[in-house]
């Protein structure tokens, strides 16, 4: 018997790759459902080569949900995920909402997929931030070799991780350069056409974002607590992936070599690494696929066991969609979870 899935958010970008990604993966559902809020109930989204209508979240009955994939936003989910959790689904949330909760498990399975049997405490699984996402998966077999303690990272973040709005907004200052028109800025605080903004999600007292701020602290939840991390969040003018620049500091030694030997057998990775012109990933190449690719492997020699590397990966699939329905094949293929009997 297969399990019935709810979507939340499905008319958004993660929404609607979070269906691509379960028809591709012939995930083993019986119905899926596709829910948002009341002003987008009737639209049409497609899931394989079938098209569904979307209902209100406010009217839906979730007794009989066995999997819920939440993409609706943090405010939603406060509200929705514990009252889905308590009609028997569990929720796999790609909001930062629950990220931090001790009773919440947040997952990588590529990295911590035995945490996961934690989700019975709220039936809430949190899926990190789309920048953490691509790097913990990069760092833990390095971390399992070597025994990292410090990482510097700086990333160079897509507009899709603002949503569709960012994009649009991308695609018309873009636009508006060529045809001399006026640039208007609406989704983010300075142009993106052309430009960069070292600016993704509100300042924090420490000055600091509060992206790099869930960079340092997911990390430390995921990966292991006494990692120190130092981020600065950069959005670029590209639609799809997020690209990063990588240093990071062992406690013991590890060359080139070993980093790219144990890479290229790690789960979810691919390392693409030629010495040459164009002998890497950029994210133009990792749109539309799962994998975590990882570049320009290095030795810095600046510390006595450090190395460098460049990791991109499609933020709205590794960053988001792909990772929940990775999770939702965890609880499914340790049997954590059962499908519920549905009514003839």
């Amino acid at each position: 018997m297969g399990y019935k899935v709810a979507v939340v958010g499905a008319t958004g970008n993660v929404g609607r790759e979070m269906l691509n990604i379960l028809d591709e993966r012939k995930f083993p559902a019986d119905e899926v459902v596709v829910l948002a809020s009341r002003r987008s109930v009737g639209i049409e989204v497609s899931y394989g080569d079938r098209t569904l209508k979307v209902k209100a979240l406010e009217h839906y009955d979730f007794s009989d949900i066995d999997i819920c994939l939440m993409s609706a936003g943090g405010s939603v989910s406060k509200e929705w995920s514990p009252k889905i959790g308590a009609a028997g689904a569990v929720v796999i949330d790609n909001s930062s909402a629950w990220r931090m909760d001790p009773d919440v498990p947040l997952i990588v399975p590529e990295v911590n997929a035995d945490a996961t049997a934690g989700f019975t405490k709220k039936n809430i699984i949190a899926n990190p931030n789309c920048s953490t996402a691509q790097l913990v998966v990069a760092l833990k077999p390095l971390h399992d070799k070597a025994t990292i303690t410090r990482v510097v990272v700086s990333t160079y973040q897509s507009v899709s991780g603002a949503g569709k709005d960012a994009m649009d907004e991308l695609f018309s200052q873009t636009k508006a350069v060529y045809t001399n028109d006026e640039l208007v800025n609406k989704k983010f605080p300075k142009r993106i056409a052309f430009n960069v903004i070292p600016q993704i999600d509100v300042f924090m007292e420490d000055g600091y974002t509060k992206e790099e701020w869930k960079m340092m602290a997911e990390t430390k939840k995921i990966l292991d607590p006494k990692i120190k991390l130092a981020a600065t969040c950069v959005r670029v003018p590209v639609f799809v992936g997020h690209s990063e620049a990588v240093n990071v500091e062992f406690a013991n030694p590890i060359t080139p070599d070993e980093a790219r030997d144990i890479l290229r057998r790690a789960p979810g990775c691919l390392v693409i690494d030629k010495h040459e012109p164009g002998g890497y990933v950029t994210p133009y190449e990792a749109a539309g696929e799962d994998a975590t690719y990882i570049s320009r492997i290095r030795e810095d020699a600046t510390v006595e066991n450090g190395l460098s590397f460049w990791c991109v990966s499609d933020n709205l699939r590794k960053g988001a969609a792909l990772n929940a329905v990775q999770i939702a094949e965890v609880l499914i293929n340790r049997k954590l979870i059962t499908a519920k009997q549905k009514a003839a």
